[in-house]
């Protein structure tokens, strides 16, 4: 079991963020990455579809024996980690809860802002994460949905960027906030456009370190670090790879080759190409 892959799914290109920290504090670990870039975002979609789109996701990583589950889609986690928790006997892990654990432990002012996608911030989660461990904290949530779309086209850094993070922005500034939680895995990707409009004073929260440090207890308590030769990465997507390999690759650093399309079907996974050889 500990030979396995540690698997991990989001809507696209945005939980690379997760990956990356997972990769660089576990190197030795096997990661599959599976982007459902066919059917991003996930925000504007409905919980039960969510739901839906999470499960499959989940199942095709399980099918490729993996060990564990990373959620890397803060959608995904608010409405379907219970869902996956259920169905899958192997730890599953979201990105909610470290992200909320962050926020409360860095806060100065007890003020925290959230942004995250339509669906995340109607489900409340960060909300109620954040209550349930400092119900003094005030909580200032606001959608963002042109975030996502403009991450996954490679303009993190572009002048429209820009004009959307002050138009979302001003109101929790306005608030007072001294921390912000960038409640999608696709936000990080502008941290810098955010960081250059909220200033100094503003601590920039994103999930990913806090989770691959969930991930690291996990590995230790139930004995599943990988002690096998090294392995590379596996990165798989339901469309095109084109821009997941652009985009991802510029954000990891490296050229991103060989990413698989896969078809996900309910329970049946279709290869698109003949380089996906199961093991």
């Amino acid at each position: 079991m500990s030979e396995r892959a540690i698997g991990i799914f989001d809507s696209g290109v945005g939980g690379l963020t997760v990956f990356k920290e997972i990769h660089r504090l576990f190197p030795g670990e096997e990661l599959l990455y599976l982007g459902d870039t066919a059917r991003v975002p996930y925000g504007t979609k409905s919980p039960g579809t969510v739901l839906r789109y999470a499960l499959e996701a989940a199942a095709f990583l399980v099918d490729q024996r993996v060990k564990m589950l990373v959620v890397a889609c803060n959608t995904a986690s608010s409405v379907a980690l219970e869902a996956l928790a259920e169905r899958f006997s192997l730890p599953v892990l979201g990105v909610i809860a470290p992200g909320a654990r962050k926020a409360v432990s860095v806060t100065r002012n007890c003020r925290i802002g959230v942004i995250g996608t339509e669906g995340t911030v109607k489900s409340g989660a960060y909300t109620r994460a954040i209550h349930a461990l400092a119900p003094e904290v005030e909580v200032f949530a606001a959608p963002c949905p042109l975030f996502v779309p403009l991450a996954e086209e490679g303009w993190s850094d572009h002048p429209v960027a820009r004009l959307a993070a002050e138009e979302y922005l001003e109101p929790l500034m306005a608030r007072g906030i001294d921390t912000l939680v960038l409640g999608c895995t696709h936000y990080p990707l502008l941290k810098k456009t955010l960081g250059a409009i909220l200033g100094d004073g503003v601590t920039l929260v994103d999930s990913a370190e806090e989770t691959a440090n969930e991930v690291a207890g996990v590995l230790a308590r139930d004995d599943l670090a990988r002690r096998g030769p090294l392995l590379p990465p596996r990165f798989f997507v339901t469309d095109v790879p084109t821009r997941f390999e652009r985009v991802g690759g510029a954000f990891l650093g490296t050229p991103l080759c060989g990413v698989d399309r896969v078809e996900i079907d309910g329970a049946l996974f279709h290869p698109l190409d003949d380089s996906l050889r199961r093991r």
